[in-house]
Order: structure tokens, then C-alpha cells, then sequence
């Protein structure tokens, strides 16, 4: 296996033309982990959790309508947070 790809668990990165912000993104999988943390420890419930999630689109949609944000970039935030909202859900069912 090539070094890159070994430092990569076995797969290699690949070069985007635009890649997502590092920043956002590992605040995204922080806090996904958190709430994830909290539900298996019982401080939460997944119904919260997943309420916690639908709370955050509705501030995103807020905060981009008031910036101006491109509706793109609105409906990528939000698609990811309706995966997280719908991990949730799953676990909930479960």
C-alpha cells in the first residue's frame, strides 16, 4: 500500500477542484459526535437530539435569508443536517 494511502486507513485522498471547509467540517463532525455522546449516555434523548438538529436548520435558514446566502449553499447545510437529524431518527427506531 502507498504511504498516503496508509496514513488514510487505505484510501487515498483525492483533489478536488473546490473541497469543503476543514474548519466546518470538523466542527460539523464534533458536534455530531457530541450529540451522539449525549444520547448514548442517556443525558438526552434521540428525540431531543433530532429536535436539537431541526432547531439548527431553522437558524440556518434564518441566518441565510438575513446574509444573503446563496440558496445553494443553504440547501447543502441543510441536506446535511437532515442526515444527522435522520441518523437520529434511525437510532430512535432502532
Amino acid at each position: 500500500m502507498p504511504p498516503q494511502e496508509a496514513e488514510y486507513g487505505g484510501v487515498a485522498p483525492t483533489a478536488r477542484k473546490h473541497e469543503p471547509d476543514a474548519h466546518g467540517q470538523a466542527a460539523l463532525l464534533l458536534a455530531e459526535s457530541i450529540l451522539h455522546a449525549l444520547v448514548e449516555r442517556g443525558v438526552m434523548t434521540t428525540s431531543e437530539a433530532a429536535l436539537a438538529v431541526r432547531v439548527a436548520a431553522e437558524v440556518k435558514r434564518d441566518v441565510a435569508a438575513a446574509i444573503g446566502e446563496s440558496k445553494r449553499r443553504m440547501e447543502a447545510s441543510l441536506a446535511l443536517l437532515a442526515a444527522i437529524e435522520a441518523s437520529f431518527e434511525t437510532d430512535r427506531r432502532g
